[in-house]
């Protein structure tokens, strides 16, 4: 492995001076334990510590209340990363290495099992690093971190894509828990996708031909309308089941040829990721 440089080497002691902070911050998220859209804790305790270091917030961002926008410094290169941090229902725990749903809430409750509480900590720890950095040696460029609620359900990052939140970045870093160390230059996770679609029955009471109701006292002999409801259920079924039987078709070039699985980052990427880096006892 080349010799770090300087501005690596102190990102890297920087972050391993503070294991007792961003390991408290990992258990106050954890705690928190939101599911998707409801992470109002979480969001506002990002929110607060962001400010408190001298980023500029906003709050709710995309018209979403529990996502932000954060950035730092000016000029390029612009260099973005990301939190996480909404919890699965369904998978309470305790912070121990076997199956113990957290005591004084249902057994469903949402949990961190993936863990975003641990995804977002380590994030915001490189992101804090990199910016200590640069106050460190002076070094030109703008962070930006954004908050991304309802992860588990596609909810915030198409929308902040689709507002423009991330135009004019030159790189953004996804960082993951994994048991290996390690960079990537590619799309983690394949195509990321989300749509919203409304369905409405705007005049139900022409649903039913009111002579065919056997009583007119009430209306509870008439038959619901069930038309939202229903094409909602088929337009699930049909898109679930068809995704589930075809073949992964979404990692293709504009000339067609297929993106290989996985490539080794190039110095450069790599050295972002050095940047970056967040180790958290």
């Amino acid at each position: 492995m080349p010799e770090l440089t300087q501005h690596k080497r102190f990102a890297l002691e920087w972050i391993d001076e503070r294991p007792r902070r961003f390991s408290d911050w990992h258990m106050k998220i954890w705690n928190y334990h939101e599911p998707a859209w409801r992470e109002y804790k979480s969001a506002r305790a990002y929110c607060e510590l962001l400010r408190a270091e001298g980023f500029a917030v906003e709050e709710g961002s995309g018209g979403m209340p529990t996502a932000f926008a954060a950035s730092w410094g000016k000029g390029g290169p612009v260099l973005g990363s990301y939190a996480e941090y909404d919890a699965v229902p369904g998978n309470s725990q305790q912070p121990v290495p076997y199956p113990a749903p957290r005591e004084g809430v249902h057994p469903w409750a949402a949990g961190h099992t993936d863990p975003h509480s641990q995804l977002g900590t380590t994030a915001l720890a490189g992101v804090l690093a990199a910016k200590a950095t640069m106050e460190k040696f002076g070094l030109k460029g703008t962070l930006k971190f954004f908050g991304e609620p309802a992860e588990k359900v596609c909810g915030s990052k198409p929308v902040h894509a689709a507002k423009g939140y991330f135009d004019g970045a030159d790189a953004f870093i996804s960082y993951h828990p994994h048991f290996t160390n390690t960079a990537i230059l590619d799309t983690q996770c394949g195509s990321y996708w989300s749509a919203v679609f409304t369905f409405e029955t705007l005049e139900p009471e022409k649903w039913i031909d009111k002579s065919l109701v056997p009583t007119k006292h009430t209306s509870h002999a008439a038959a619901r309308c069930p038309g939202a409801i229903d094409a909602l259920c088929l337009m699930y079924t049909m898109t679930k089941y068809t995704k589930e039987a075809m073949f992964p078709h979404s990692r293709r070039r504009a000339d067609g040829q297929p993106v290989p699985r996985r490539r080794r980052a190039p110095d450069a990427a790599a050295g972002i990721r050095d940047l970056f880096a967040a180790r958290v006892a």
